[in-house]
């Protein structure tokens, strides 16, 4: 229990301080980039907490391209659609992603919203909340409470952050899938 309690300050410190770039290590490097491994259930905690560097660049990663125009089927910093967005900052790190959302929504884990951790995806409907398809993606950055906050590139305004509980994106939430660990 006092693990857990420490291993959780640990990650909240991590992400919640602006800290100097860390060198990137190549964490995944023995793992097979097109299918993610899931860790028994003994190790999963302990897998999550050696792969904080990973998540904490790939966060950071992210974030260098705020404002970033979003630009349909774009996938580079002159311009991204939302899952360009996610291919793009993965790819830096050696974990292959699809071009497309609905795609992006069978790689990985799914996991429960109330165990999702920053570098997650997070996925929602397209522009109709009426749709039962996987229409955009974002990554989680951040959760506060019961409140998570995601990067994405939308089509109006670029490469920003957002909120889950914000009413446009719950209504459209589809679920979280883990990619990472």
């Amino acid at each position: 229990m006092i693990r857990k309690v420490l291993l959780t300050a640990l990650c909240v410190v991590s992400f919640g301080m602006a800290q100097a770039h860390r060198p990137f290590k190549k964490v995944l490097k023995s793992f097979p980039a097109h299918k993610p491994v899931v860790p028994d259930s003994t190790r999963q905690e302990s897998a999550f907490y050696d792969r904080i560097p990973l998540v904490h660049d790939l966060l950071g990663y992210a974030k260098k391209y705020l404002s970033s125009r979003y630009r349909s089927g774009g996938s580079s910093p002159r311009g991204f659609d939302c899952s360009g967005f996610t291919r793009f900052c993965f790819s830096k790190f050696g974990i292959t992603l699809p071009h497309s959302s609905a795609a992006q929504g069978n790689v990985g884990v799914e996991v429960e919203q109330e165990v999702a951790r920053p570098g997650d995806l997070i996925f929602f409907k397209g522009h109709s909340s009426r749709s039962s398809q996987i229409g955009h993606v974002g990554m989680i950055v951040e959760i506060v409470g019961d409140r998570i906050k995601f990067i994405h590139s939308a089509w109006n305004g670029g490469v920003r952050y957002d909120w889950l509980h914000a009413s446009y994106y719950q209504r459209r939430f589809v679920g979280i899938r883990r990619v990472v660990g």
